[in-house]
């Protein structure tokens, strides 16, 4: 009685350990769903998706802290290479007053430029974006320069002296800074550059210690109307006005667009991510721009899904927001690459660099929406399965499916009016062990294709006929 007793226990825990190993050894849970992109349904133009290196990060990018040339052109692709990197396509340029530091005696005097053909590093940057495929240049000036201001300083706000509200002794500056922006965009045009956008402020409601200027939603209209003939006659487009946050760009937008002059000056309305988040579209027909964010942190964090607000999971979701919640034609991330504690996408380091996930994040956009493409229609029953679809000029479809659920999906796509019925879909995955890793094919059939969206993953599927 007792053998047997042995026997049975001895059995018994063989078949629990059996189970214990099935159980282990199955894989996570996939639920179904389905999900329809449509052709037929259209919403904004992309201009496309880009960076920017103020401030002396070009200089830095350019080896002035030790960064090898070898290292230098890996960081390059990183960034600009539409095959092995992000493939970004806006290069946002920073303006300050090194063109013309010193009064040069008054607003009718004589303007005293100086020009040295590198500006901290920026053509150099803008020179190599260029080769790389980049013709979107977007110059923003964070100030005018001091003594144009009632502050008499770069930094710490102060107003353009002539503007409403803005009477200075010195007498009034509007014309002589439209003519510094404009000689700042030419000095460009000699290095081979093409300035295509101007932005005359960056952040107007927000007094900085560093380059900063102030101006009312009423004074930036008015503004408008004095500089948009003088930048359009010399052939570049306007835009306004990087408010710190996306909300508080609204009463800016709303002054333009109630002005019917200057509503025709400008091109593009452009606003920013920290003060408030992008969740629905600025009050304006014309193309918006996300122009500036990165998450606010602390440390350095290469992660992809930490839940500490600054991995790249939280960049895959703002960039998801902007495109289907606000609209948005383009989409400028802060700093390509940095130092120190950085929320850039790349953290330079002496004589080496290090990648965050907020690249490959940023990339699963950048790299397959390109400059001319429309968002058009994607949805689904699954609250937490985020999707965007683009149709680019060459005539393939980009589907970006963002999981924000702990589950896999598998998704049944429904590809209407797109004009793909047969031909296959690449997909590109970004999660906490893959970096835009491609996955293997998927056959589209019938106008149908089905895929799996791991769980808290980026994934984004290039569609071709």
């Amino acid at each position: 009685m007792q053998r047997r007793h042995g026997t049975w226990t001895i059995a018994s825990l063989t078949a629990l350990l059996a189970v214990a190993a099935t159980t282990a050894a199955a894989p996570p849970q996939v639920t179904a769903t389905t999900a329809t992109v449509n052709g037929a349904t259209t919403y904004q133009p992309i201009d496309g998706f880009g960076f920017s290196e103020h401030f002396g990060r070009a200089d830095i990018m350019h080896g002035s802290q030790g960064l090898p040339a070898q290292k230098q052109r890996e960081l390059l692709d990183l960034l600009l290479d539409r095959t092995t990197g992000a493939g970004l396509s806006i290069l946002r340029l920073g303006i300050d007053s090194g063109i013309q530091p010193t009064d040069p005696g008054g607003p009718n005097a004589t303007p005293k430029y100086t020009w040295d053909g590198y500006d901290k590093g920026q053509v150099w940057l803008a020179k190599e974006a260029k080769a790389y495929g980049v013709n979107r240049f977007y110059a923003d000036a964070w100030t005018a320069p001091g003594y144009m201001k009632t502050n008499g300083t770069d930094a710490n706000g102060g107003t353009l002296c002539g503007l409403s509200g803005a009477t200075c002794a010195s007498g009034d500056w509007r014309r002589a800074y439209a003519d510094f922006l404009v000689r700042w965009a030419r000095f460009y045009g000699q290095e081979g550059i093409g300035i295509t956008d101007i932005g005359f402020i960056n952040e107007p409601d927000w007094t900085a210690t560093y380059d900063s200027m102030r101006l009312t939603p009423a004074q930036a209209t008015e503004y408008v109307k004095f500089f948009g003939p003088i930048a359009n006659s010399a052939g570049y487009k306007v835009a306004c006005c990087d408010s710190f946050g996306w909300n508080q760009q609204k009463a800016y937008t709303n002054a333009i667009e109630a002005d019917a002059t200057a509503r025709g000056y400008v091109t593009t309305h452009t606003g920013h991510n920290y003060a408030s988040q992008v969740d629905s579209p600025l009050p304006t027909q014309k193309r918006t721009w996300m122009s500036e964010w990165s998450p606010n942190g602390t440390a350095w964090n290469e992660n992809w899904d930490d839940g500490s607000g600054y991995d790249g999971f939280t960049v895959a979701a703002a960039v998801h927001d902007a495109l289907t919640k606000g609209n948005t034609s383009g989409y400028v991330y802060w700093y390509g690459a940095s130092t120190g504690a950085t929320r850039g996408l790349i953290q330079m380091d002496g004589a080496n660099y290090h990648v965050s996930k907020r690249l490959w994040a940023l990339a699963n956009y950048s790299r397959f929406i390109r400059p001319g493409a429309t968002r058009i229609g994607s949805t689904t029953p699954d609250a937490n399965l985020r999707l965007s679809a683009f149709r680019n000029t060459d005539g393939s479809v980009t589907v970006v499916a963002l999981n924000a659920g702990t589950g896999a999906q598998q998704v049944t796509y429904s590809l209407q009016n797109t004009g793909i019925t047969t031909g296959t879909a690449t997909p590109y995955l970004t999660d906490g062990s893959h970096s835009m890793a491609r996955q293997g094919a998927v056959a589209v059939s019938g106008g149908s294709m089905t895929a799996t969206v791991p769980a808290r993953s980026l994934v984004t599927y290039t569609i071709r006929r």
